[in-house]
């Protein structure tokens, strides 16, 4: 089943094991599309800002099922080819989300944006390790479903 082509800016492609097509052999999604999806919000701290921050956006597996993807692990890549292996079992155990906005503001690329892949590390003290740090991509562009 095709999904509708993008009417602005492709901010998230899904390559690789998607069944759900727009663009070629790959999913593209814009602002508007990602902001259609069901939408979630949670504040958690992160180590990389002194105080908690409000994080909003699509959970990543509500973006990985409007793709069609059935691959078992993403490689997730940034604007600055920063590249981190995720297990899909994560965004089905924890709801991880891809913040578009944080404190309610549009993310700028400068500030981590415009989308940023975060968990929810303060309801689970799992979450709050260097192994789950290193899977929060910021300046996320890409996910390739393996």
């Amino acid at each position: 089943m095709a999904l509708e082509a993008p009417k602005q800016k492709v901010v998230l492609s899904l390559t690789g094991k998607v069944t759900r097509h727009n663009a070629g052999e790959q999913v593209d999604f814009d602002m508007d599309q990602l902001a259609a999806l069901p939408q979630h919000s949670f504040t958690t701290h992160t180590p990389w800002d002194k105080q908690a921050r409000q994080f909003s956006g699509p959970l990543l597996r509500d973006v990985l099922a409007a793709a069609g993807a059935h691959g078992e692990t993403l490689l997730a890549i940034a604007l600055n080819d920063y590249k981190v292996n995720i297990p899909v079992a994560d965004a089905r155990r924890y709801d991880v989300i891809i913040a578009r906005t944080v404190d309610s503001q549009a993310m700028r690329v400068r500030d981590r944006g415009p989308l940023f892949i975060v968990y929810p590390y303060d309801t689970d003290a799992q979450l709050r390790r260097d192994l789950y740090f290193a899977r929060s991509a910021w300046q996320l562009r890409r996910i390739d479903v393996q």
